[in-house]
């Protein structure tokens, strides 16, 4: 069976495990939920924009944390075994890879939902904020996706998977913001091109690294 068929199969593999334990995706979600509404109650000043695109991605990492990080975590060590029997291990790392990414992109758009309903939408310039959005939570559905690999090799180690997440996660987040803060301030797309480029590059060097390094992590 081809890379691409097998990466399929197990992205569908991935959604069928997660429609098996619904508390887990139910529980995120209710974590992002649940911080809206108790940052909305907390704070007088949320509407200003720093502190409201701060906020908001402080909840879309922790989302990441409780939602993305899980995603090798949660295999039995004889289930490992029987992927390892059966699949590339390129296709795994593919297929944990697209569904975080399906799965952070959702809890993204939702948390905006949520934010913009209880305590406002202060950006102006949407298209851009969109795709501010949709990058972000990709770099970090990557990053937590290839860090919770490694970590699982060292027994599901959160220690590790926090010593590990914080250079890899820092860079994206600092892009992630100014790109946000461009475009909370209306400003035009031609000042927000850098961190665009920065965005994408690190989602591809850092899933680069993870397709390449994987099968090593694999054998183990």
């Amino acid at each position: 069976m081809s890379l691409l068929k097998q990466t399929g199969s197990l992205i569908k593999r991935e959604i069928l495990l997660e429609q098996r334990q619904k508390y887990a995706f139910y529980g995120v979600l209710l974590f992002v939920v649940s911080t809206v509404f108790v940052a909305k109650f907390s704070f007088r000043v949320i509407n200003e924009v720093p502190v409201w695109n701060a906020l908001f991605w402080i909840i879309l990492l922790f989302a990441s944390v409780t939602g993305v990080a899980r995603s090798f975590a949660q295999e039995s060590r004889g289930r490992l075994l029987y992927l390892y029997t059966l699949a590339d291990p390129r296709a795994v790392l593919l297929a944990k890879m697209v569904y975080s990414i399906i799965l952070m992109v959702f809890l993204g758009f939702a948390g905006l939902l949520v934010f913009s309903f209880l305590v406002g939408y202060p950006i102006q310039n949407s298209p851009l904020f969109f795709l501010a959005l949709f990058l972000g939570c990709t770099g970090l559905a990557v990053a937590f996706t290839m860090i919770s690999a490694i970590a699982s090799k060292a027994g599901n180690n959160f220690t590790l998977m926090a010593i590990l997440g914080f250079p890899v996660v820092i860079p994206l987040l600092l892009a992630t913001l100014k790109l946000s803060k461009y475009a909370a301030d209306g400003l035009a797309w031609n000042g927000a091109l850098t961190y665009i480029g920065v965005l994408v590059t690190l989602n591809l060097v850092i899933a680069a690294l993870a397709y390449l390094l994987f099968p090593y992590l694999w054998r183990d």
